[in-house]
């Protein structure tokens, strides 16, 4: 049974922590800040929106990239500090394979390690999982990046391996690749329960 994903759909996700809407033209005021003071933010990152140039390209090409079908992008709302926090999406994804990646995830600096992003992530995979009907959800990250990483891993993800130099970064080098992913009997097997206690921490 194939994934029921419908990239013209309103998906609007949230608890009583964050909200994730899809991503507006209009969005780009809420990043510009974080694109013009916080450019180490995409140290990383292969898709780097640093400055007001790279920031404007970046939202024109999530946006289109959602129109063309295979990409689905959010703004992330932190309510409780009541800020617009930064972005994920989901994107590669193939609904005959019951597959999607989830990342072009970002937050500006006062948001990490507050515990949104698992707010953000266990919305994101419940509703991969239990609505769009996906059987894996795979994740990607720069190798060297260990933050990332151990994020990936502290909500359940399982490390598949390394892609050799498989992507040009802005600096003209190129980056090692580590995947990790969560499948369907994983969810319903207990990660779910667990994550989601780690959310009432």
């Amino acid at each position: 049974m194939p994934s029921n994903f419908d990239p013209t759909a309103e998906y609007i996700l949230e608890d009583e922590r964050v909200q994730l809407r899809p991503l507006l033209e209009s969005d780009l005021s809420h990043f510009l800040p974080y694109a013009i003071s916080e450019p180490d933010t995409w140290n990383y990152s292969a898709v780097s929106p640093k400055g007001e140039a790279g920031m404007k390209a970046y939202v024109e090409t999530a946006l289109r990239h959602r129109n063309e079908g295979n990409e689905y992008p959010f703004i992330v709302f932190d309510k409780q500090i009541g800020e617009y926090a930064g972005s994920t999406r989901y994107y590669d994804i193939q609904p005959g394979n019951q597959m999607l990646q989830l990342g072009y995830t970002w937050y500006g600096s006062k948001f990490r390690g507050t515990g949104l992003n698992k707010h953000c992530k266990y919305l994101l995979l419940q509703f991969a999982f239990e609505t769009l009907n996906m059987y894996r959800v795979e994740f990607r990250a720069d190798a060297r990046n260990e933050r990332s990483i151990a994020a990936m891993k502290s909500i359940g993800c399982t490390v598949d391996g390394i892609l050799r130099s498989n992507l040009w970064l802005e600096d003209g080098t190129r980056r090692d690749s580590i995947v990790l992913s969560i499948l369907r009997e994983d969810w319903f097997g207990g990660l779910k329960e667990r994550l989601f206690g780690k959310l009432l921490v």
